[in-house]
C-alpha cells in the first residue's frame, strides 16, 4: 500500500501580495467571478479571501480584485454540481477558507473536480454531485 503525503508550506508576512508577486501571476478566487477555474496553474498565485458574512459583503472580493486589476476565477461548482432539493431552498457558492483549501488541495492531488468538490463543498451549501441527488 502506497500512501502519498502532501506538505504545504505557509509563510506569513506584513507585505501585500501585490508587492510580492507580479500582477499577471495573481488569480483572486471569488464566487462572483464570471471566469471558471478549469485547472490549477503552478505558475499562478491564488488568493483565497476570508469573508465571514456573504450577504453583507456581496461581490466585495470581486470589486477588490477588479480595483487591483487582478484576474479572477471561481470554483466550478455550477459546472459539476446541482442544486439539491432542500426545505430551506438555500444554495450558496460562497465557501469558508478551509473548504476552498480542501477543494484546491484535493483537485491538485486527484485532478478531478467532482472529487475535489465532494471533499470541500458541504451539503449545507445546497449543492451536491449529480449522482448524490438520486
Amino acid at each position: 500500500l502506497l500512501s502519498l503525503c502532501y506538505i504545504f508550506q505557509m509563510d506569513t508576512t506584513q507585505e501585500s501580495y501585490l508587492d510580492l508577486f507580479p500582477l499577471d501571476a495573481i488569480v483572486y478566487l471569488t464566487p462572483d467571478s464570471e471566469n471558471v477555474l478549469e485547472d490549477i496553474d503552478p505558475k499562478k498565485v491564488y488568493i483565497v479571501g476570508g469573508l465571514v458574512d456573504e450577504s453583507i459583503h456581496k461581490k466585495l472580493t470581486l470589486r477588490r480584485a477588479q480595483e487591483q486589476s487582478l484576474q479572477t476565477a471561481r470554483l466550478p461548482i455550477r459546472e459539476y454540481m446541482v442544486k439539491a432539493i432542500n426545505t430551506k431552498n438555500y444554495h450558496s457558492e460562497t465557501l469558508a477558507i478551509n473548504q476552498v483549501f480542501d477543494v484546491l488541495s484535493t483537485y491538485y492531488k486527484t485532478r478531478s473536480w467532482p472529487d475535489a468538490l465532494k471533499a470541500g463543498v458541504s451539503s449545507g451549501k445546497g449543492y451536491v454531485l449529480p449522482e448524490a441527488e438520486k
